[in-house]
């Protein structure tokens, strides 16, 4: 009787996990917390994105060194975490959800993250914040269900990008060029993978 729940444990457990996918904490499992609306990113969009940005990157072995990445709407963590695992050096996770922040936090102290911060508030108005020309990559995934936040988002992180910088947005659908060019930004990949549309994005030349 007191080993059934012991045995069934880890199966839910695994359940509600990602792992990091490269890096120094590769393998490493994140906690998924049973959120509304919290949608981590899939672990092969995830892995798809980590090799554009790798060849972006241009350091070999999957590496993003001295990257600087902001994750808007951060949720579990899983992409900064995952970029910090690969070398960048400043990586900001914004959540509003305080439970949500808490298990980051727990994460950090876990991996000894030093290039992790992590702020509760307004990811949104702290990407507006942001000193132009500062991010290498902005990392977007906004609530489907909000739309209103998509175009001022990608707006204010086409500002916020380095020369060659890179936005990567999820969407419940395809960004058009026509649609991204007004925000300053230019449609670079695109995946569909189930509900999910990913877009890695960069600033039109002299927006």
């Amino acid at each position: 009787m007191k080993g059934q729940p012991h045995k069934s444990a880890p199966r839910a457990a695994r359940a509600h996990e990602l792992r990091i996918i490269g890096g120094q904490w590769k393998r490493t499992r994140l906690p998924v917390a049973d959120r509304p609306g919290l949608r981590p990113t899939p672990d092969r969009v995830r892995e798809t994105l980590f090799n554009w940005l790798a060849s972006l990157a241009g350091a070999g072995g999957g590496a993003l060194p001295g990257w600087r990445c902001l994750d808007v709407f951060a949720g579990t963590g899983a992409l900064g975490f995952e970029a910090a695992s690969r070398g960048a050096a400043e990586v900001l996770l914004c959540e509003q959800d305080a439970a949500l922040v808490a298990q980051m936090k727990a994460v950090r102290e876990k991996l000894q993250a030093e290039a992790v911060r992590i702020e509760r508030g307004d990811g949104a108005a702290r990407l507006e914040a942001s000193a132009p020309g500062h991010w290498d990559v902005v990392f977007l995934d906004p609530p489907f269900d909000q739309a209103a936040l998509y175009a001022r988002c990608l707006a204010a992180a086409a500002r916020a990008l380095r020369p060659g910088g890179v936005v990567y947005l999820e969407a419940a659908r395809e960004w058009t060029a026509a649609e991204l060019a007004p925000l300053g930004l230019v449609p670079l990949r695109h995946l569909r993978a189930g509900a999910v549309h990913a877009h890695l994005l960069h600033a039109l030349e002299g927006a």
